[in-house]
């Protein structure tokens, strides 16, 4: 079977845009292909965590993860920094990566607009350890989304390079893949783009919220005064809501306030309360799996061993062959 590896940061909870957008093809792949779900902690210390919050935040990921619908008998599931051989190919190719093409990098110079005092040398080298994270397990297939895009092609860049330096054929070419043709873009609540973690409290609705939560949420969503004629396009913060409704609402209901839209009847109030109990609905079987397996630690124990020392295999293969094709000898 194809490898295939992808990572999320352990940076807080999920929400409707990671299962929605990429966990639901995360269960479909694991069916058919060798896949490497990890939970990127390594990331995450660009933004200098607390200990606690480390630690609390990988837990909640693989919970999630696990609650989601990610079963570790089929996937590996890891936790990044449980596989020391990442750090070390990070390292390698860390040799071989250079300053210019990283400070070229559209999310490095997005990262130091928005953090000019946190320009750390992780931020600079954040696409070196990704594709060190790809290329660890030699994956051929990566599903990334198009903010991402860049960071694979510079996994290509550094793979090819070495490959070239060292002249032996070894790093397989990793491309993008979408196991669904059509991508589900989960807009958030702030009329404005995509959910995220990253966009203030009210933008992403939580696989872990509450019903009280997700409904204070949805009701506070950025509208408008209204369509003024019927059939009118709809503005962004309003595409938006129907967009979330298309996800998690029933075919009919969207039609219904799709056509009260059109001959300018809708009341938004009406609409918000529909799509935060459709919400409510949709996310309460991952609700209750959360709640079950946080209170299971030696199960979560038992899935991130296993996960580490699956990884691990096929993590430590990869360096032992780098370390001899770079000259490393034991005397």
């Amino acid at each position: 079977m194809e490898t295939v590896v992808s990572g999320i940061r352990s940076t807080g909870n999920l929400h409707l845009g990671n299962y929605y957008g990429a966990i639901q093809n995360f269960i479909k792949m694991q069916q058919e292909y060798n896949c490497y779900f990890f939970i990127a902690d390594l990331h995450s210390l660009t933004t200098h965590p607390t200990p606690a919050n480390l630690h609390g935040n990988v837990k909640q990921v693989l919970i999630e993860y696990l609650a989601a619908g990610i079963d570790p008998e089929k996937a590996t599931i890891y936790i990044q920094s449980d596989v020391p051989e990442v750090a070390e190919l990070y390292l390698y190719l860390n040799m071989n990566a250079y300053l210019g093409e990283l400070e070229r990098s559209t999310s490095f110079k997005d990262k130091v607009r928005a953090h000019p005092d946190n320009v750390n040398a992780g931020l600079l080298t954040y696409p070196v350890l990704m594709a060190a994270d790809i290329l660890i397990h030699k994956a051929v297939k990566v599903p990334v989304g198009k903010d991402q895009e860049q960071h694979l092609e510079m996994a290509r860049t550094f793979g090819n390079r070495f490959n070239r330096l060292y002249n032996h054929e070894y790093f397989p070419e990793p491309y993008a893949f979408n196991y669904s043709q059509n991508l589900v873009k989960i807009p958030g609540l702030d009329g404005k783009g995509k959910m995220g973690k990253s966009e203030g409290e009210g933008n992403a609705v939580f696989l872990s919220d509450t019903p009280e939560a997700i409904r204070k949420k949805v009701m506070r969503a950025v509208t408008d005064s209204g369509p003024t004629g019927d059939n009118q396009a709809k503005p962004q913060e309003i595409q938006n809501l129907f967009d979330l409704m298309n996800v998690v609402s029933a075919a009919d209901t969207l039609a219904h306030f799709d056509d009260l839209y059109n001959k300018c009847q809708i009341r938004y109030g009406d609409m918000k309360k529909q799509l935060a109990e459709d919400m409510i609905v949709a996310t309460a079987p991952i609700r209750e799996r959360i709640k079950d397996i946080a209170n299971d630690a030696p199960y979560l124990r038992q899935v991130a061993r296993h996960g580490a020392a699956k990884a691990r295999e096929s993590a430590s293969r990869t360096i032992r062959e780098v370390r001899e094709i770079i000259g490393f000898r034991k005397f």
